[in-house]
C-alpha cells in the first residue's frame, strides 16, 4: 500500500518508520525542509512524565494576570485577538472540571505508550546514543506551589509516573549550578531528553529514507476524495496514494477543514536562547515552576525556553520575550553565559484547546488519518502516535482507546 505523509516534523518522520515497519510504500510530503518547525528548535524533552493539561480552573483564573505583563508566560498579540476568539471559548470549555479530567485521562493514555515507543525506535534505528535518562525536574521557589506539586505527583503515581518530591540540599547535590532560591522539587528519575532535536529528527529522516521512504518537497493545498486519494498542489503537482496521514503540525489546519473537520487548531509561539557547545552547567532538563520557562542540556549546547504568544503563523518573532526568559533564568542559575552569545529561535506549536492532539480517520474520507495537535508534546507523543496510526492504516485496534482525540470531538 502506497501512503503519503504530509509533514517532515519529528511525528511525520516518526509516522514514517511506523509505516515502513508494516511494509508499506511510503512518501513523505514537506512545504518546506525535514525538521523545519518546532522539530527544529524545541526543548528537546521526552516530557512522559507531564499528564495535566493548559487549560484547566487553575489557568483560567491566572489568565487575568499573565496578560497584564505582555511579556510574561503567556501573552496575545492584539491585532490577532479577534481571530483567536473561538480557540479561546473552545480553552475555557476545555477547563471546566468534568472536561479538564477527560483531557487528563486521554493525556496520560498517550504518554504511558512515550517513552517505550521512543525507546523502540531508537533501538531498531541505532540512535539510542541521541536518548538521555538522566531524569527530570520541576523546582519551585514557592511553598504553596510545591504542595499543590505533591497532590499532583499523587496524581502520577496513580498513572504509573515515578516521582520523588525532594528538598532543597538533595536538589543541590543534583543540580549544583541552581541557586539557593527554591524549596523544593519535583524529581523524575525516569524522564529523558534528546541529544538535540533538531539533529536527532533529520537523523530519522535519514533513516526512513535508507529505508526506503521517499521525500518530495511540496506543498499540499488539498486532498481530493475518492476511492483513493489524491493530493494536490497550488501549482498543479499531483500524487495519488492509497492511504494519506496529515501530519504537517500548525499547517494541519486547512487540510482537515477540506476533509469535513472543523479542528480548532491555532498555534502557541515558543521561544528559546540556545548557546552552542555551553555544556556542564546543569545535568538533566530543569522546569522553573511558576516563571515559565524550562532549561535543556542539549548535546550541542544548553537551551533556555518557554512561554506562549498567540499570534498566528505571520507576525514577526518578539524576542524581548526571549530577553525576558534568559534574564529570568540568569537569576536562577549561576554560571550562564551572556544573552548576547545565544542564537534566537522562534518556533509555532500547533495547539488544541484540550492539549489533546487530533489521531483519528477523517470525516469525509477515512482513508486519510489526522495525525497533529500535540502542542508542547509533539516530540514527546511522535513515536506513539506513529504506532497508533499504523494500526489505524493496517485496520487493526490501536493501543488505546482513540475517541479523546477523534477530530469529531468539536
Amino acid at each position: 500500500m502506497k501512503v503519503a505523509v504530509l509533514g517532515a516534523g519529528i511525528v511525520g518522520v516518526a509516522i514514517a518508520h511506523a509505516l515502513l515497519d508494516e511494509g508499506h510504500e511510503v512518501l513523505i510530503v514537506e512545504r518546506q525542509e525535514p525538521a523545519f518547525g518546532p522539530s527544529r528548535g524545541n526543548a528537546g524533552w521526552i516530557a512522559h512524565t507531564d499528564i495535566l493539561p493548559i487549560a484547566s480552573p487553575k489557568m483560567l483564573r491566572q489568565v487575568p494576570k499573565f496578560l497584564a505583563d505582555p511579556l510574561g508566560p503567556l501573552s496575545i498579540r492584539p491585532a490577532y485577538l479577534p481571530k483567536l476568539l473561538p480557540w479561546l471559548l473552545r480553552f475555557v470549555l476545555a477547563s471546566r472540571p468534568q472536561a479538564y479530567e477527560r483531557s487528563i485521562i486521554g493525556i496520560a493514555a498517550l504518554q504511558k505508550l512515550a517513552l517505550p515507543a521512543w525507546l523502540a525506535r531508537a533501538k531498531r534505528t541505532n540512535l539510542t546514543r541521541h536518548i538521555h535518562q538522566r531524569g527530570g525536574l520541576y523546582v519551585f521557589d514557592d511553598a504553596g506551589a510545591l504542595a499543590a506539586a505533591r497532590k499532583v505527583a499523587e496524581r502520577q503515581a496513580a498513572f504509573g509516573i515515578k516521582v520523588e518530591m525532594i528538598g532543597p540540599a538533595e536538589l543541590r547535590q543534583l543540580e549544583p549550578a541552581l541557586k539557593p532560591a527554591f524549596v523544593g522539587a519535583a524529581f523524575h528519575p525516569d524522564a529523558a531528553h534528546v541529544s538535540d532535536p533538531h539533529q536527532l529528527t533529520l537523523a530519522l529522516f535519514e533513516a526512513a529514507l535508507e529505508r526506503g521512504a521517499v521525500f518530495e518537497k511540496a506543498e499540499v493545498s488539498n486532498i481530493a476524495l475518492g476511492e483513493r486519494p489524491a493530493l494536490i498542489g497550488p501549482d498543479g503537482w499531483q500524487r495519488v496514494v492509497d492511504r494519506a496521514v496529515i501530519a504537517a503540525g500548525a499547517w494541519s489546519g486547512p487540510l482537515a477543514a477540506a476533509l469535513g473537520d472543523a479542528v480548532p487548531l491555532d498555534t502557541e509561539r515558543g521561544y528559546n536562547v540556545s548557546f552552542p557547545d555551553v555544556t556542564g552547567i546543569l545535568s538533566r532538563p530543569v522546569g522553573f515552576e511558576g516563571h515559565g520557562f524550562v532549561t535543556t542540556p542539549l548535546d550541542s549546547g544548553l537551551r533556555i525556553g518557554g512561554a506562549v504568544e498567540f499570534g498566528g503563523l505571520e507576525a514577526p518573532p518578539n524576542h524581548a520575550r526571549t530577553r525576558r526568559l534568559y534574564d529570568k533564568a540568569s537569576r536562577l542559575i549561576d554560571g550562564l553565559p551572556a544573552f548576547d552569545s545565544g542564537r534566537l529561535w522562534m518556533g509555532f506549536r500547533p495547539s488544541l484547546p484540550d492539549s489533546l492532539p487530533v489521531i483519528g480517520p477523517a470525516r469525509r474520507n477515512p482513508r486519510v488519518i489526522h495525525a497533529f495537535g500535540h502542542g508542547h508534546y509533539g516530540m514527546t507523543q511522535s513515536h506513539a502516535t506513529a504506532d497508533l496510526v499504523a494500526a489505524l492504516v493496517a485496520g487493526r485496534q490501536p493501543a488505546i482507546d482513540l475517541s479523546p482525540f477523534s477530530p469529531a470531538r468539536f
